[in-house]
């Protein structure tokens, strides 16, 4: 059947990137195969690709696809299973006088200035420092996802955003930008113990966190939130009995 008209994991269509360098692990390549972007894609079959380890990027759906490289760990944490470690604890105690709210995309305009000074801070020279608000909204939404952003506010100013798809049985965590001045509250930890409180409350099973790669300090938070599990060799293994 055409991709075009894709509903379903057994009707798409696939397609590999060039090799560029790779951001995470210096004098490599990296490869990513992407779902048809011409196909129909909706959260259920976001929610399919999603059990393969697939990630969302604006409109489209993509997955590492390195060749003689698997670093790129997709991880997944069980929310009914997770209890908070003692120093994550001390984060949502430290935050306890920031507000929460939970927006749609349409009404979150408000907050590229905090994205544009984020990536600015966090990633100067990368090309990715100068957004676009068209960029911002490109990368953060798209035109079928079912994506909300949880922002935390002190006195009414964010400091704190975590972009999150909603899914049937999990959510899948974006993005997390923050006002860098405020590290020591570890928005990082914060977003992602806020993105389990919002699954708890719906009963979903799952929060998917991206991508990990061991030994890497950018991502070595993830692999703190247990029971943790990662996408290997066709299935879902618990991440301590690969790690």
């Amino acid at each position: 059947m055409n991709g075009r008209h894709s509903s379903s994991t057994e009707e798409l269509r696939f397609f590999a990137t060039l090799p560029r360098p790779c951001p995470y692990l210096d004098d490599r390549s990296a490869v990513s195969v992407f779902a048809d972007p011409q196909a129909r894609f909706s959260m259920t079959l976001y929610a399919q690709l999603a059990r393969y380890g697939f990630r969302r990027s604006g409109n489209d759906l993509y997955v590492p696809a390195c060749p003689g490289c698997s670093e790129c760990v997709p991880v997944r944490l069980s929310v009914a299973q997770f209890l908070p470690s003692r120093s994550q604890r001390r984060v949502w105690r430290r935050n306890r006088d920031l507000d929460w709210e939970i927006r749609l995309p349409r009404d979150s305009e408000d907050l590229f200035p905090l994205y544009r000074d984020y990536l600015r801070a966090r990633h100067p020279g990368g090309g990715m420092d100068e957004p676009s608000e068209t960029d911002y909204r490109q990368f953060l939404d798209s035109d079928w996802s079912d994506t909300r952003f949880l922002v935390g506010s002190l006195s009414g100013r964010p400091l704190v955003v975590a972009v999150t798809d909603i899914m049937h049985n999990a959510l899948s965590a974006v993005y997390t930008f923050y006002d860098v001045a405020e590290a020591r509250r570890s928005p990082g930890t914060l977003a992602v113990l806020r993105q389990v409180e919002l699954a708890r409350s719906g009963h979903r099973a799952w929060l998917y966190l991206g991508y990990w790669i061991a030994g890497s300090e950018k991502m070595d938070y993830k692999n703190r939130f247990r029971p943790l599990q990662a996408y290997r060799h066709g299935r879902w293994h618990d991440l301590a009995a690969i790690a």
